[in-house]
C-alpha cells in the first residue's frame, strides 16, 4: 500500500508500492493517508511520488471494478477527488516515474508539477482508445490542462506507448533519465524549484487550474 516517507526537512516520498500499483478503493484512500501526513507535517515543500519495480502504475484495477461494479461509481469520484488533490498540493510535486504508467496511472503522474522518467525502460501510455472506455470530462480536462495539444491528441486518440525519451521530446515528461539517476535527477529539480510558500503555491494552483479543478471536484456528474 503506498506509504509516506521523509528524505530531508524539506522533502518527502510518496511511495507507490511494487506491484501494479492499481487504483481500488482501498489503495486511493492510502494515498489520501498519505497525503493526509504530508499535511499534517506542514515543513515539507516537495512531494516526490516513487514506486518500486516494473511499473508505477497501471490505473484503475479492472478485476476490481469487474467484482464490484456497484462500487464503480465510488471508485471515479475517488479517483478524480485524488487527481484533484494532488493537482492542487501546496507543495511542488515531481513524479518519478520508473516503470509503466497507463491510463489513470499516467493522468496522476500528470497531475504531478513535474515528471522525470526512466529513460531506458517503461511506458507512458494513455489506452483508453483502445479499451472502448472514453475520457471522463475530469479525465479530459487534467490531460489537456498538463498537455499541448498536438500531443494530447495524439496520446487521447492513438493510445500510443511512450518510451522515456520520445516522452521527453514531447513534453509528457520534463526529462529522461537512467534508473540510477532517477531519483537524483528528481531532487536536482526540487532543489532547483527551491522552497515555495505554501498559502503562495495553493493560490496559484488555484488559479492557474481552476476550471480543471473544478472539473475533477464535479466528478459525481461526469463520471460517465
Amino acid at each position: 500500500m503506498p506509504t509516506l516517507h521523509t528524505l530531508n526537512g524539506t522533502v518527502c516520498t510518496l511511495h507507490l508500492g511494487d506491484g501494479e500499483n492499481r487504483f481500488d478503493l482501498d489503495w486511493v484512500a492510502a494515498v489520501h493517508r498519505a497525503l493526509d501526513e504530508l499535511d499534517a507535517q506542514g515543513s515539507p515543500r516537495t512531494l516526490i511520488t516513487v514506486a518500486d519495480g516494473k511499473y508505477w502504475s497501471t490505473g484503475l484495477d479492472l478485476d476490481w471494478i469487474g467484482a464490484n461494479p456497484s462500487r464503480l461509481n465510488d471508485l471515479m469520484i475517488a479517483t478524480h477527488e485524488l487527481f484533484a488533490r494532488v493537482l492542487s498540493l501546496p507543495v511542488v510535486t515531481i513524479a518519478a516515474v520508473q516503470g509503466h504508467a497507463f491510463a489513470a496511472g499516467a493522468m496522476l503522474a500528470l497531475a504531478h508539477d513535474v515528471r522525470v522518467m526512466r529513460a531506458d525502460r517503461g511506458y507512458f501510455c494513455l489506452p483508453e482508445v483502445d479499451l472502448g472506455l472514453p475520457f471522463t470530462p475530469g479525465m479530459n480536462a487534467l490531460i489537456t490542462a498538463r498537455l499541448s495539444r498536438p500531443t494530447a491528441h495524439e496520446a487521447m486518440l492513438t493510445g500510443r506507448r511512450y518510451g522515456g525519451e520520445r516522452a521527453a521530446e514531447l513534453g509528457l515528461v520534463h526529462a529522461a533519465t537512467s534508473e540510477d539517476g532517477l531519483l537524483p535527477t528528481a531532487l536536482e529539480l526540487a532543489h532547483a524549484i527551491g522552497a515555495k510558500d505554501a498559502t503562495t503555491l495553493a493560490t496559484i494552483k488555484s488559479r492557474l487550474f481552476g476550471d480543471t479543478l473544478g472539473t475533477l471536484r464535479d466528478a459525481a456528474l461526469n463520471t460517465v
